[in-house]
């Protein structure tokens, strides 16, 4: 390697943020901000100019974080997709701007593989099956033939967006993981609610839908909302680790910041003799870093795209993705 450093844009959803990396996967700055709907679910648009709001602000405190100038960059990664139109629009943007004013390559990164990228470098697992669960993605991911598989994923809503629509009745903030996380601590009644498992892949509506009509504490709901939801989740990563023959679980996306479905996965690799293993909280939600990181190894693979190049995928598949680097 020749001692390169990223910026890395990441823009799919509510988050904003920008990283610094180095191609030893040291992260140098990880900065960003979240936009936060007032009532009610993103607004793609508004997400959107709150990023154009901050990216100038960001960016610079990212690098005045780094120690470092305009000249020790080598590279400008950015968020490609899958994520919320405008919001990817205004990351491409910038990061074309940037391109451009600094003369250095560019490179689009596919967000879900970025979870994955900076998962193993940072936790050394070399060939994990991944457990993907963010707001609007919710996946089984391993590499398997030149390009990361998809092995199970939601059939309608990602289990973060399920989480969130559950609290916003409920009148919980934005996102509502956390107060839910809390509040089924001081659970201890099981409730039955769906638990739709279908071959490898999962299916949450149901179970917001009842979860929403059934009487009880927020406490029991919300303890039995994890309960289930996560055992569903289990069952279908422990599916694809038998089917691939692999031992090492990696968690990436907001959701994994949950420690009870972290225990859960601990619980099931333990009694498989398996790995289980998590990236500092910084890295598991939305982050410039593992842009960054991905579009290194992306790049020092011999990736590089023209700007003609760096449309943005709403729907950008994990497995669109011709995987060089390994």
């Amino acid at each position: 390697m020749s001692g390169k450093i990223c910026l890395g844009i990441e823009g799919t959803a509510h988050t904003f943020g920008v990283g610094i990396v180095d191609d030893s996967a040291n992260v140098l700055a990880n900065e960003w901000s979240m936009y936060v709907p007032e009532e009610g679910g993103i607004h793609p648009r508004e997400a959107a100019n709150h990023h154009t709001e901050h990216a100038g602000q960001i960016i610079k405190q990212a690098m005045e974080n780094a120690n470092i100038s305009r000249d020790d960059i080598s590279l400008i990664a950015f968020s490609q997709g899958p994520g919320l139109g405008p919001c990817l629009r205004t990351a491409a943007t910038a990061a074309r701007a940037l391109s451009l004013s600094l003369n250095v390559p560019i490179v689009g990164v596919n967000h879900c593989i970025a979870h994955l990228e900076i998962g193993r470098a940072v936790c050394d697992c070399p060939d994990p099956v991944l457990l993907y669960v963010s707001g609007g993605n919710t996946q089984v991911i391993s590499y398997a033939n030149g390009r990361y598989r998809v092995f199970g994923e939601t059939l309608d809503i990602g289990l973060g967006n399920m989480l969130d629509k559950y609290g916003r009745e409920r009148g919980m903030p934005f996102p509502a993981g956390p107060e839910i996380e809390k509040l089924a601590k001081h659970g201890s009644t099981l409730m039955e609610l769906p638990y739709s498992v279908k071959g490898m892949d999962v299916s949450f509506s149901g179970l917001l839908t009842a979860a929403l009509n059934q009487p009880g504490t927020l406490e029991d709901i919300s303890y039995s909302i994890q309960e289930t939801a996560f055992s569903m989740l289990v069952e279908v990563t422990e599916r694809a680790m038998a089917h691939l023959g692999k031992a090492q679980v990696l968690l990436g996306g907001g959701v994994v910041r949950n420690k009870r479905l972290v225990e859960m996965v601990e619980i099931m690799c333990q009694e498989r003799g398996a790995e289980s293993f998590v990236p500092p909280p910084s890295l598991c939600s939305d982050n410039g870093a593992m842009i960054a990181w991905t579009g290194l190894v992306m790049n020092n693979a011999g990736i590089s795209m023209s700007l003609e190049q760096t449309n943005i995928n709403q729907k950008f598949r994990t497995d669109d993705v011709e995987i060089t680097w390994i």
